[in-house]
């Protein structure tokens, strides 16, 4: 089981199809609800900045390290972190979200005592390369709940998907091992928003859930899985309906338990997985349409 995992992938795929589903509806019926001329249909959103590794534990199999990334990792620098957006307004109350977040940790160091990753042991003094590979997509769908025009207070469900890469190996290529996977998670999704007079604004995000896995597949895996991605900004309008901003986001969550899925690659299923990332951001808002 990997952080954000809902396995098997079969009652899972169901679940995110459904949520997925809903969206959808709301979103052809708000279609014909017609549009606010002084509001741009789509937006474009871009960020650059640096992620920060608060903490990053892992384990694999119960016999395992539970190891730190930062402690014995090499994840102890910034890292250079992007993220892309669009914003589809369909109504004035009801918008699609689309979002990429690249997610890329590729570290070296030597061990300084003996790592045990399901079953392998790689010994202390052995060079090692760590991949960490968490890109994920995600699909929002949002109701605007708020009667002020200057103020944005919506709630809404998204989908995400995950295409996850963990890896160990020594860099004699002697000892490997590799941990992939593939699967939707449905999320709850708020977004706040405040316009002044002035062309400020500032705002607030957060998209998370908290829950055994079994829960929200139906399946009978003893995993316990979150994830919070939320930020703060504060912008600036522009001129031809951009926008420039900075954001502070806190990206975290995890998971631990065992996966009794013949699909989990691991010798008795085991993981646990927490990490609590912080990334600083300047952004461009550009209207589109």
């Amino acid at each position: 089981m990997h952080p954000f995992q809902a396995s098997p992938m079969k009652r899972g795929s169901l679940v995110a199809v459904a949520i997925l589903a809903a969206s959808l509806f709301f979103a052809v019926q708000s279609l014909f609800a017609g549009q606010e001329p002084d509001k741009p249909l789509l937006k474009a959103h871009f960020e650059l900045g640096y992620l920060a590794v608060l903490s990053h534990k892992i384990q694999f199999g119960k016999d395992g390290t539970y190891f730190s990334y930062v402690r014995s990792g090499g994840q102890d620098n910034l890292y250079a972190v992007s993220r892309m957006s669009l914003d589809l307004r369909l109504s004035a109350r009801n918008t699609l979200v689309f979002l990429y977040q690249p997610l890329d940790l590729e570290t070296k160091a030597p061990l300084a005592e003996t790592l045990r990753v399901d079953g392998l042991d790689f010994p202390a003094g052995t060079p090692m390369r760590f991949v960490y590979r968490f890109p994920y997509y995600r699909i929002s769908y949002l109701h605007d709940f708020s009667k002020n025009p200057s103020t944005e207070f919506a709630l809404g469900l998204s989908l995400q998907i995950r295409n996850a890469t963990i890896e160990f190996e020594s860099l004699d290529g002697r000892l490997f091992r590799s941990n992939r996977n593939i699967g939707p998670v449905p999320i709850l999704k708020l977004r706040w928003r405040h316009d002044a007079p002035s062309g400020w604004w500032w705002g607030a995000e957060a998209d998370g859930f908290y829950a055994p896995i079994s829960y929200i597949n139906g399946s009978e895996n003893e995993v316990v899985g979150a994830i919070l991605d939320a930020s703060g900004r504060v912008g600036l309008r522009l001129k031809k309906g951009a926008e420039a901003f900075l954001n502070v986001r806190y990206l975290g969550g995890g998971a631990v338990g065992t996966d009794k899925s013949p699909e989990w690659p691991s010798i008795d299923g085991y993981v646990k997985n927490w990490l609590h990332f912080l990334t600083v951001t300047v952004g461009l808002s550009l209207s589109l349409y």
